[in-house]
């Protein structure tokens, strides 16, 4: 038997074909499938592109068409490969002939003799009368096979199992073997079905896992073969066929680059291109794999043109390669390696192709190597060069520059973990010698913030530098030096002793330790005690957030004035013992007392004898002065009859004050008296202009209500709160969003929740409430610890716990329990003003779409009857999607079935089907 193809003998037997092809066509209507690949321009398309429209991915004979079809033994006709049609006994003799690589043997006569009545269509007589010259058929076997009174000629028989197990075994040259075990029986239930003759074929075909039987332990001797099975059949003979195939190529490859494949063939370095409809599989398994999967230095068949692969497989995963270890000494002069190993000086040549890496993997220069380091030398095994392909570093001195992303820092070890350019991750320390800068500012180690993108330098395996070339969000400390004016910047000493000066982002969050709403004129700023910050830079080096950490001054509350004298600004203190204090106003002093717009001169008319005030104060320098005309805390205790109350502020201090006839504000009630003030209840008690008795009693009191209406004009808003409305007024009232920093009226918008703290029935703050609007993805039921978490339309999920008094509803308002919550569900969550969970489960509507009103913002739905709603109102940020993946409504197709869901009668979320 022949092991390769003659090129002349192949384009004549094309030639035949061709001549042959009006005559096959008209005999029969299967047999175009089987026709060369020169006969039509649709079979050698799809042999070419590897694609069959009724072959779907995952079929389980998809490998083993897709390899014969791409090698032309079995192709496909129009686009189809036809996997279960059945296979007659001449399509199966010339894929066989096809299989053992004998084409070049084909008569070129005209004539051509086969036994007696043996009849076959012409197109296959030249294939069929090899196949008795070669022995792939028994003259005697097949004759007496002729089925009597059969209209079927011995060509168009449908092909048996047992039968083409003959064939296929004969066809890789094991019919001794099959003689051997003639006698044998096969381990299938059916074994006294199979033909004596071809018994010993059948063994050797299960011995060389060629065919795993059927269902049932059975080997269905006379049933027929599909082209799927053939398919598979040839396909896992090749592991024993010797034969060469013109257009498949076996080597190493030496290189994986966007299409390209280099390989390792005969010597040489071929270029092969691969597109998306490559296949790729590996000889041991019957799924794909992807080109990510190949490695190189591995072994691979390729089946196509080097300017077209149809078809990738992985013969031998194994690495083509031999590593060599040892001690690095030196480069000298030609791309020449030294290194010690045993004892002995071993010479590498190297050149542009060696890839160098550190010991994390990364890509390094040659000259990045350090003399002491232990390093592995991979040389190829395939070639007669034996070259250089890799040089690693395992452990040792690393010198090298590199770009990457700030995984995590430890100052407590020095240590900084980088992600580099390719993706690995590396580990290096820092010394005192370390320098780490962003924009021309030196950091400290601490403010490196994990996901910054950094230049770095590494020498003897120690970062020498760190340049931060994109910041995230990272945190300085210092000292507060000066605000400015405009309230644009912020001066602060670092705790390395310079100054720097940084823009304030819009609407910096502040936060200071004992005030509810703090805002920039809260900040002590001083060249010498100013407050001890931390302040969050953002991205953009802006300050987004300013937290008070410590302040340096002494604070006395409730101090009585002796005297204040205006020449030299000399305020004489007695505080709570009687002990006195001198400090000094200036034009820096926070001044606070009942006006909008403090001055020096506007607070020394009130700095009168035995005047109650508090005072900041470092050294005898005044940062502070706030003249009292109030004390806020808990009541926890009322004497009528004695008219005292006491009262426990924020600081613990507990304080007596006399009351005479006070009035009495409570939000909501009209005619408040005495007695509506209870031990408990957060008060302010304002004081009278000589501040010895307490003039009004403003009850704190917090609600939510939903925002109706906002008029900017006025700063009065309309609110609703158990289906009644009413107005107030925010114009002296702190306005905070839902992240907890100050807006200005104009960004509170109608549908808002909002939290509103009174002073008696004066709004003291209003904040916007987080609403979280999503799917639950879990339920937690359990008694200890309730909770659900949702995610939300931008995919990020969070936990709530229903603990203490939750309250679950459904649209109409009616009461649930956790026991109705699911995951799937869609709800709106958010905490009442008691700080406990409100969920609402949104109702939903399945429909099938029609159209979308872009001026109304209406979509319209189509219905069964005229009393259906066919339109709804479309949020402005509803979320549209399918799956995952994000559409606009104006993607939508008439007809779609999608799912609407609706909160307060808007749709928030419609999910396509």
């Amino acid at each position: 038997m022949s092991s390769t193809r003659n090129n002349n003998s192949s384009k004549q037997s094309r030639k035949i074909v061709s001549a042959m092809l009006v005559s096959m066509m008209a005999l029969s209507s299967g047999t175009a499938v089987f026709a060369d690949g020169a006969v039509t321009t649709a079979a050698t398309s799809v042999a070419s592109s590897s694609q069959f429209s009724d072959v779907k991915s995952g079929y389980w004979a998809e490998k083993h068409i897709y390899k014969l079809a791409a090698q032309s033994i079995l192709l496909g006709n129009n686009g189809l490969f036809r996997p279960n049609d059945y296979v007659t006994q001449q399509e199966a003799v010339t894929m066989a002939i096809r299989f053992a690589g004998l084409e070049n043997k084909l008569s070129t006569s005209g004539a051509v003799a086969l036994p007696t009545n043996v009849k076959v269509n012409n197109y296959f007589k030249p294939y069929v009368a090899l196949a008795f010259q070669q022995n792939l058929l028994n003259k005697q076997s097949e004759i007496a096979s002729l089925p009597a009174g059969s209209k079927d000629s011995w060509g168009e028989h449908k092909a048996s199992r047992e039968w083409i197990t003959e064939v296929l075994v004969r066809a890789i040259g094991k019919e001794a073997e099959a003689s051997s075990s003639a006698t044998k029986a096969t381990t299938f239930a059916d074994n006294s079905k199979i033909s004596a003759s071809k018994r010993g074929f059948v063994n050797v075909a299960l011995d060389m896992g060629l065919t795993n039987g059927m269902d049932g332990n059975r080997f269905d001797p006379q049933g027929t073969v599909t082209r799927a099975q053939l398919a598979t059949f040839f396909s896992r003979a090749e592991a024993f066929n010797n034969v060469h195939y013109n257009n498949s190529a076996e080597g190493i490859i030496t290189g994986i680059t966007g299409n390209k494949l280099e390989l390792y063939v005969d010597g040489n370095i071929r270029s092969y291109t691969v597109d998306a409809s490559t296949a790729y599989y590996t000889s041991s398994s019957e799924s794909k794999i992807a080109l990510a999967d190949l490695k190189p230095f591995t072994k691979v068949m390729v089946i196509g043109s080097t300017a077209k692969v149809s078809y990738v497989e992985l013969t031998d995963s194994k690495l083509q390669l031999e590593t060599t270890e040892g001690t690095f000494q030196k480069l000298s002069p030609g791309n020449i390696l030294w290194v010690e190993a045993n004892n002995t000086f071993l010479q590498f040549s190297y050149d542009a192709g060696t890839t160098f890496l550190d010991q994390n993997g990364a890509k390094i220069d040659a000259t990045a190597l350090a003399v002491g380091s232990k390093i592995a030398i991979q040389k190829e095994t395939f070639s007669s060069a034996k070259k250089t392909v890799i040089v690693q570093v395992k452990s040792g001195i690393i010198n090298k520059t590199g770009t990457g992303t700030l995984q995590s820092v430890d100052t407590a070890t020095k240590s900084v973990v980088l992600k580099n350019a390719s993706g690995a991750l590396e580990s290096y320390t820092w010394d005192d010698n370390s320098v780490i800068r962003y924009k021309n500012q030196i950091l400290l180690p601490s403010e490196l913030k994990n996901g910054s993108t950094v230049n770095f330098t590494v020498k003897n395996n120690v970062i020498q530098s760190i340049e931060v070339t994109q910041s995230v969000e990272r945190t300085v400390r210092g000292s507060l030096y000066e605000v400015g004016t405009n309230g644009s910047t912020i001066t602060y000493k670092r705790d390395g002793g310079q100054l720097e000066v940084k823009l304030l982002a819009d609407k910096p969050e502040i936060v200071i330790s004992g005030i509810a709403v703090p805002t920039l004129a809260d900040l002590n700023a001083d060249a010498t005690a100013g407050d001890q910050v931390e302040l969050t830079l953002n991205p953009q080096d802006q300050v987004s957030k300013i937290q008070v950490l410590n302040r340096q001054m002494e604070q006395m509350r409730g101090a009585t004035v002796v005297s204040y004298e205006p020449k030299t600004k000399f305020l004489t203190l007695l505080d709570t013992n009687k002990k006195p204090y001198v400090v000094t106003l200036d034009d820096k002093t926070k001044l606070i007392y009942s006006t909008n717009n403090p001055t020096l001169t506007g607070i020394e008319s009130l700095l009168t004898t035995n005047r109650k005030v508090n005072v900041s104060y470092l050294s005898n320098r005044a940062l502070s002065l706030e003249v009292i005309y109030q004390y806020e805390g808990k009541v926890t205790a009322i004497d009528v009859a004695a008219k005292k109350l006491t009262l426990l502020t924020a600081e613990g201090q507990s304080m007596n004050l006399t009351f005479s006839n006070p009035t009495i504000d409570v939000y909501g009630k009209s005619n408040s008296v005495l007695s509506d003030v209870k031990v408990g209840n957060s008060i302010a008690a304002v004081l009278n202009a000589n501040q010895d008795s307490v003039q009004s009693i403003l009850v704190k009191s917090s609600m939510q209500f939903e925002l109706v209406a906002v008029d900017t004009v006025t700063s009065r808003v309309t609110l609703k709160s158990d289906g009644s409305t009413s107005q107030i007024y925010l114009d002296k009232a702190v306005i905070t969003g839902d992240n907890g920093q100050v807006i200005p009226l104009n960004e509170l918008r109608a549908g808002n929740i909002l939290n509103v703290t009174f002073n008696g029935s004066t709004p003291a703050s209003a904040q916007v409430v987080k609403l979280t609007t999503g799917q639950i993805t879990a339920v937690d039921s359990s008694t200890s610890s309730p909770s659900i978490t949702v995610k939300n339309f931008s995919g990020t999920t969070e936990t709530f716990k229903l603990n203490g008094s939750p309250k679950i509803v459904n649209a109409s308002g009616s009461s649930l329990s956790i026991g109705n919550l699911a995951a799937g569900n869609r709800v709106e969550v958010r905490k009442d003003v008691d700080g406990n969970a409100l969920v609402k489960v949104l109702d939903t509507a399945s429909k099938s779409y029609w159209k979308y009103d872009s001026y109304a913002k209406e979509i319209f739905v189509k219905v069964q009857n005229v009393n259906e709603i066919n339109h709804f109102t479309l949020s402005p940020g509803a979320y549209i999607h399918q799956g995952d993946t994000i559409l606009t409504v104006q993607s939508l197709q008439e007809n779609d079935n999608i799912v609407l869901y609706f909160n307060n009668g808007t749709v928030v979320e419609i999910q396509k089907q």
